[in-house]
């Protein structure tokens, strides 16, 4: 039982890492924190496409590991 909840932890982990690592960077640097502001509230959102299939992924491998992590400390 173990066992299979370390390998289910790996995964996960693994692929958080993956899925955040090929997400595209929102910051513009200093000139988009000085001029960009406004466009953050009210810019276009990235409701489809891969930016939303990789932000879903994160999600879900991030509550998966938490979830993992926490009954592999609580069972044993």
């Amino acid at each position: 039982m173990k066992t299979a909840l370390m390998i289910l932890l790996a995964i996960a982990s693994v692929i958080m890492i993956i899925s955040v690592l090929l997400q595209s960077s929102n910051s513009d640097g200093l000139s988009g924190s000085i001029a960009g502001g406004a466009e953050q509230l009210f810019g276009k959102k990235k409701s489809r496409g891969y930016e939303a299939i990789l932000s879903k992924i994160t999600v879900v491998s991030a509550v998966l590991f938490i979830g993992l992590s926490l009954a592999i400390v609580a069972l044993f």
